[in-house]
Formats: structure tokens, C-alpha cells, sequence
């Protein structure tokens, strides 16, 4: 009863914290200070689904205890329905025990968050921006699934079609959450559309995935600010050759971690309306700047795990797509499949489950019961 005693001294503790976050949320000076009522509100909802699971696993040893006692009774019948419960319900413990261990894995704090993505063709020529252009399909078919909605902020068309890059708002529930093991470098193997002799050729993508920031979680001087606007390239519509629509952000940011002042250009056509514009130029201002800013937090991460699942290492190469052999590998858990035209087509969840499960694997090796 030891590793019982253990998990339910965990799960009073988180009981009270839970009833403390409770009050907290509903208290006027902390509702004033919006940091900390997000924060609390993100809390009171990671610890809400673990203080139910701490109910049912008090009910169910309540129910275990009495069963036993009733295994005792004369009446046959009275037996026969106590031994059911019994059965039944020391089956569901250890299921509930293991439930209750992930969901005490410490959580990501940006899992909720909704992210920008970053697709650039790197080694390849117009055979990697070919391929920077599947990838983005394959991701929107997947959005489309899960009901996410999608945006894009700016874009360079490969000379052969596809993109030398595409940048994109993703939004909708736990987007970072599940989207983050993409972040790295997509390699595939394939015959190129341009190849006339049939030989394979061996092209890359690189994928960025950044957690969207809060206005609240970055710092910046809007005054220090320089805006230019343009017209927005583009086929068709009056408007997007003849309105300064687009707009161009520069912006001088001292780096906290290196001490290095970086100017920050950012460009963004992703709608006719100017102020809009401005406003999701800011938004990746903000992101750009947390991703930067957090880098050595995500640096240490690397640097204490074993595997590479969801470090933020964009530079390691993390799938290999082989159209010859229609198979898709991911190099970080050796996870392989044979279903190249369906992943291609969205069905990717197979391989993301795998990376969670590895990952919460690792998670859980590090916060030893």
C-alpha cells in the first residue's frame, strides 16, 4: 500500500492547491493583475481533471475495502455480487494509478498556446521548394481534421512552384501541445518532376514551430518601432496592386542571453486590411521575441534528455519521406511506416502519438515516483 499512500499524499497535496487556485481566481486584486489571473485560470484548469481522478480513486479503494468485507456474508447471492465488484474494481485501479502517474508529469506551459509556423526550403533548389510546398498541404489537410483554423502571414513561391517559404498562424486547441515535435529538418527522397533521367535526389525542408506569445509574456517599446508599408504582390483583386496594404516591421532587440542587439524584419500581406496587418506583425514580433528568449531554457531541456523528441532543435534531422519505397521514417523513436500518400494527405496523428508517448516516457523516467 506504500506506492498508494505515495500517489494519494501527491494528490492531497494538489487537492489543496487546487481549492487555494479556487479562491484565488475569484479574488478582485488578482483578477486586476491579468499575468497572474491567466496564469491561475491555465492552473485551475491543468489541475481540474487530476482532483476528479483523485475522487474516483478514493471512491474506488472505498469500494475495493467493502467488497471484501461483504466476500464474508452467508447469502450466496450477496457473495457472488461483492466478488463481481471486487474483480471489477481492482482491475480499474492499477489502470487509474497509471492514468493519474501522466497526468502528474509536470506540463508544458505553452501546450495551450496556439503557435506560428515557419516551412523554408533549404538544400534542394526548386526540388526543396517543391517539397517545402508539400509539407504545408500535408499540415493543412492534418488542421483541417482536428478543426484547427489556419493563416497565412507571408510567403516566397519556389520558381517551380511550392514555396521557398511560407510563414502561418495555426489556432485552435493545444496547437503547441501537438505540433511541436515537427520542429526540425524534413528530408526526402524522391525523383523530381524536373529530373529527366530518373535518378533520385535527396532535398530538405526545415520547419520551425514557435509557441504564439501573450502581449503580457514579451516586453517591447512600440515607440523604438519602424513601419513602412507597400503593396501587396499578388493575382487578382484591384486592391492588392493599387493599396499599401502590406507592411514591413523593423526592430532593434538586445538579446538577453548573448547581450547582442539583433535588428528583427518582419513583413506581413496576410490580409487587404493595413491595420490588421500591422497588428499580426506584432503578434510575430511578440513570438519571434519569446522563442529567442527562451532558447536557453530550451537548450537545457536538450542537454538533460537522451533523446531529441521536442528539444526545439531545429537543426537535426528528424523524418525522412522515401517516395520510392512509399515510407516514412522518424529518426528520433525509429518509428516507421509504410503509408506515404495517406501521411502526405494529413494522416500524420499515428506518428505524433508515438512522439507523446515517448516523450511522456522520458517525462515520467525524470519526475521518478
Amino acid at each position: 500500500m506504500a506506492a498508494s499512500e505515495s500517489l494519494l499524499d501527491k494528490l492531497d497535496g494538489l487537492e489543496a492547491r487546487f481549492q487555494e487556485v479556487s479562491l484565488l481566481i475569484t479574488d478582485p486584486s488578482v483578477i486586476a493583475d491579468m499575468k497572474r489571473f491567466v496564469k491561475l485560470n491555465r492552473e485551475y484548469r491543468d489541475l481540474e481533471p487530476v482532483v476528479a481522478a483523485r475522487k474516483e480513486y478514493i471512491q474506488l479503494q472505498k469500494s475495493i475495502e467493502e467488497a471484501r468485507e461483504l466476500l464474508s456474508e452467508s447469502d450466496p447471492e450477496m457473495r457472488q455480487m461483492a466478488r463481481e465488484e471486487l474483480d471489477s474494481d481492482t482491475a480499474r485501479l492499477p489502470q487509474l494509478e497509471e492514468e493519474i502517474k501522466q497526468m502528474l508529469i509536470p506540463a508544458d506551459p505553452q501546450d495551450d498556446k496556439d503557435v506560428i509556423m515557419e516551412i523554408r526550403g533549404g538544400t534542394g533548389g526548386d526540388e526543396a521548394a517543391l517539397f517545402a510546398g508539400d509539407l504545408f498541404r500535408m499540415y493543412c489537410k492534418y488542421f483541417e481534421t482536428k478543426g484547427w483554423k489556419y493563416a497565412v502571414s507571408s510567403c516566397s513561391e519556389g520558381t517551380a512552384g511550392g514555396f521557398k517559404e511560407i510563414i502561418f498562424t495555426v489556432t485552435g486547441d493545444k496547437v503547441y501541445g501537438t505540433l511541436k515535435y515537427e520542429s526540425g529538418v524534413h528530408r526526402v527522397q524522391r525523383v523530381p518532376a524536373t529530373e529527366t533521367q530518373g535518378r533520385i535526389h535527396t532535398s530538405a525542408a526545415t520547419v520551425a514551430v514557435l509557441p504564439e506569445a501573450d502581449a503580457f509574456e514579451v516586453e517591447i517599446n512600440e515607440g523604438e518601432i519602424k513601419w513602412d508599408t507597400f503593396r501587396s504582390g499578388g493575382a487578382g483583386g484591384q486592391n492588392v496592386n493599387k493599396v499599401e496594404s502590406g507592411v514591413r516591421l523593423r526592430y532593434n532587440w538586445k538579446n538577453p542571453n548573448t547581450g547582442v542587439v539583433e535588428e528583427i524584419l518582419i513583413e506581413c500581406t496576410e490580409t487587404r486590411d493595413q491595420p490588421k496587418n500591422k497588428e499580426r506583425a506584432l503578434s510575430r514580433l511578440r513570438t519571434m521575441i519569446y522563442d529567442r528568449e527562451h532558447q536557453k531554457y530550451m537548450d537545457d531541456i536538450a542537454a538533460r534528455r537522451k533523446t531529441m523528441v521536442s528539444t526545439g532543435d531545429r537543426s537535426a534531422k528528424i523524418r525522412t519521406y522515401n517516395y520510392p519505397q512509399g515510407r516514412i521514417t522518424d529518426h528520433r523513436i525509429n518509428w516507421t511506416s509504410y503509408n506515404l500518400p495517406a501521411f502526405m494527405d494529413g494522416d500524420i496523428q499515428d506518428c505524433i502519438d508515438q512522439l507523446t508517448i515517448a516523450e511522456n516516457a522520458e517525462r515520467m523516467k525524470e519526475a521518478e515516483m
